[in-house]
Order: C-alpha cells, then structure tokens, then sequence
C-alpha cells in the first residue's frame, strides 16, 4: 500500500475499453474476482449491484476484473443487471492480476482481492480472501470513508 496502482486498459463487457488512469480525480474500488456464474462471484457482484450509488457516483468508480472472455462477461452482466464495469483480463492471460500480484497460477485465475485507489492513483487499502471466503462489502465502505 501506498504505491501507484499499475496502470492498464482492459476491454468492459460491452467490448469498450477502459484505463484505469482515466479515473484520475476519482477513487477506484478495484475488485478480482475469480469466475463469473460461480456462487460467491455473483453473490458479491450482485451485492456491489444493489449498492451501486456508493461506489459508483461523481466520487468514486467501481471497477470488476476477472479472466472471463468479454462474451461470457457480456451474458453474466445482462443476466445479473450489472451495470458497472466488468472488465475482461483474457489476454493475455491474467496479465493485470499478475501486475496486482493476485493471479493464481494454479488455477488460472485471480484471487478473490479488492484494492481502494485514491483520485491520485495511490492504492490506499487492499484485502485478499480465499477462493471460497466472500468479502465484506462494509469493509470497502469503511475504506473509502478514510480517504
């Protein structure tokens, strides 16, 4: 914590891409997660959708990143009504979580991890769960509180 963020441009699931750096002036709630359309993924995806308005406003923007290609992103949005960002970290493979040191090379997928960035691009807090333990989205809350 308190290093720059890496930078990087993913492709959203609508095939648009998106930089990080462009948030510069926000906070970012940056958030691996490990697959779409498996349990604890959509549970804590669909609770980020149903508090949006904390974490995506004129503030701050929440940013979801896994390894699924753009098309199974796209059908797992429109299924779940995500309206935020998914982005896709496909190719090459896991390259983004592997900047943010929580790409799991056993299983070829990131770690369930979560990083608030401050608007100057400064990761100001981070949590790292097990694969099967959902985090708390109160926690993030918390974090951007203290910015």
């Amino acid at each position: 914590m308190g290093d720059e963020a890496p930078d990087f441009t993913l492709v959203n699931q609508h095939r648009e891409p998106v930089t990080l750096s462009s948030f510069r002036g926000r906070a970012v709630v940056l958030v691996f997660y490990p697959m779409s359309f498996t349990g604890v993924c959509t549970g804590e995806l669909r609770e980020l959708r149903d508090h949006v308005a904390t974490f995506q406003n004129e503030s701050v923007q929440l940013i979801a990143v896994s390894c699924d290609n753009v098309p199974s992103q796209r059908v797992f949005a429109d299924q779940e009504g995500l309206d935020y960002p998914l982005l896709a970290d496909f190719w090459p493979h896991g390259a983004v979580a592997q900047a943010y040191g929580v790409f799991d090379d056993k299983v070829g997928f990131p770690r369930r991890a979560t990083f608030i960035i401050d608007k100057a691009g400064i990761v100001r807090w981070k949590v790292l769960n097990a694969i099967s333990d959902a985090r708390d989205i109160a926690d993030y809350q918390r974090a951007l509180a203290s910015l």
